[in-house]
């Protein structure tokens, strides 16, 4: 089987994408995603992304995200982000976009290279002495703390995901975090499914975000986030219900076209 692929990233956080409109990819076929994405036997990324057509009314297209060990996964702001920079490129969609992805609806807009993805509301944070715990899409556990360069996010991650907090849960993603302004942190994250520390986390910045200003670390509903791939802003509504109309800013760049055999 050949495939003509597109290498997207957002931020340094990199996927496959492929335009599945025909329905020809084999989605069940866990070690064939899993290859695509190493990055030493295969095209290497973060993971794999589906573009589809919706079966929902109103939608532009619909997003089937893989993580890097071949499994179907949770939301990846990021991913959904290139996504939509994808769409424009196979001129499916202009300057905004619906789709519909494993967490719901999501709208976005594009202006040049960046692009914005709304999120989905967040009603529940966990504040515990120590970190935090919210979903925005994928589960994340955040760290506010310093000496965020010297830190060994791939072991001390590892460590919390695959502790006893998690394991009923199948384990969470893992933010370490430090402030450089009242309103601008830097992030650090190791994700699940990809089982090390990526360059940049869309939904986890997002989650930081909100930790900060549920915190009180943060006073602005505009935060500038900071990580190994490059800047990301989130900014959002606070209320009654929790947090709402989120939106999760920052460039999405294709690097790259090609055919694989596989």
């Amino acid at each position: 089987m050949k495939l003509t692929f597109y290498k997207y990233q957002g931020t340094g956080n990199d996927f496959v994408m492929l335009d599945n409109r025909d329905k020809n990819f084999p989605k069940n076929n866990t070690k064939l995603v899993k290859e695509l994405c190493d990055r030493r036997f295969g095209i290497g990324a973060d993971g794999l992304i589906l573009l589809e057509t919706s079966e929902i009314e109103g939608d532009d297209f619909k997003m089937v995200y893989y993580n890097a060990d071949g499994n179907e996964s949770s939301m990846c702001g990021n991913g959904g982000r290139c996504l939509v920079a994808f769409a424009k490129y196979l001129k499916i969609i202009e300057n905004s976009a619906v789709f519909t992805a494993i967490d719901g609806k999501h709208d976005a807009v594009i202006e040049g290279e960046l692009v914005s993805l709304k999120m989905q509301d967040v009603s529940d944070i966990k504040l515990e002495k120590e970190y935090s715990f919210l979903d925005t899409g994928s589960p994340h556990h955040v760290i506010f703390s310093q000496g965020l360069q010297e830190l060994n996010v791939p072991q001390k991650g590892a460590e919390i995901r695959y502790s006893e907090l998690y394991k009923s849960q199948g384990g969470s993603n893992i933010n370490f975090v430090e402030q450089v302004s009242d309103d601008t942190f830097s992030v650090r994250t190791y994700e699940r499914g990809v089982e090390d520390e990526t360059l940049s986390c869309g939904t986890g910045v997002t989650a930081v975000a909100l930790a900060a200003f549920e915190t009180g670390l943060a006073k602005s509903r505009q935060i500038e986030l900071k990580t190994p791939g490059g800047d990301l802003e989130v900014k959002f509504e606070k209320g009654d219900s929790g947090f709402h109309s989120i939106w999760l800013t920052g460039p999405a760049i294709q690097v790259f076209k090609g055919e694989i055999v596989c």
